[in-house]
């Protein structure tokens, strides 16, 4: 009998929360916390809307379009977080800076967040501001897992060997804490290692799957 994983019913009924321009408006600091982070264009939205069958992250042509930390419900204690996309986006550099200031404070200071999602589109990763992130998170101890994004662009081959040439790079110079995956959101590839570690981290893995229908 197949199993479903238990992560699957919560996000197939996400519900929006609320958006956050500080860090003094978002939610109580306490259950558990995802948040999904990737440099401008990286798939961030689609990923998010696949994961929850639904169109909870606005995607948008135009890179940049998340300028906010969004919040999403999954149960009174689990939520997902859409942070700022960052890298093409056309606004002025004084909102750029004050992007940087809440979400350093948010990653830095949030007691509830127990692991981050890094996307990356697997046809320009390990970009500065993926170095960046993965700098912060060795250095801070907080879990991550990365998404290949847009998977679907290159042949099976060709993907493979992106994610090992990544995978290799991470290694050499992060360690093996950082685990990553290939994803493609219009083909829903990946899905499953993705609940896999958001179910880990939001400690559903242990309450035993329950059968799929």
């Amino acid at each position: 009998m197949q199993l479903k994983n238990p992560i699957l019913g919560l996000c197939q009924q996400s519900t929006f929360m609320l958006s956050a321009a500080k860090v003094d408006q978002c939610p109580d600091d306490e259950g558990f916390e995802v948040a999904f982070a990737g440099r401008s264009n990286a798939g961030k939205s689609s990923a998010l809307n696949t994961l929850t069958h639904a169109s909870l992250a606005r995607t948008s042509k135009t890179p940049g379009r998340t300028q906010l930390l969004n919040f999403f419900k999954l149960d009174d204690d689990r939520r997902l977080v859409d942070l700022p996309g960052y890298g093409y986006a056309k606004v002025p550099i004084p909102l750029k800076l004050h992007w940087q200031r809440h979400l350093e404070a948010y990653l830095g200071g949030r007691e509830s967040l127990k692991g981050l999602i890094l996307m990356m589109d697997i046809r320009h990763p390990m970009t500065d501001f993926d170095v960046l992130m993965l700098d912060w998170a060795v250095a801070s101890g907080m879990p991550m897992h990365i998404l290949l994004t847009k998977a679907d662009k290159l042949t099976y081959g060709a993907a493979k060997n992106v994610l090992l040439k990544v995978q290799s790079d991470i290694r050499k110079g992060w360690g093996d804490a950082i685990s990553i995956q290939l994803f493609s959101a219009p083909k829903r590839l990946g899905l499953e290692d993705a609940y896999t570690v958001l179910a880990g981290w939001m400690e559903l893995a242990d309450k035993g799957a329950e059968p799929a229908e």
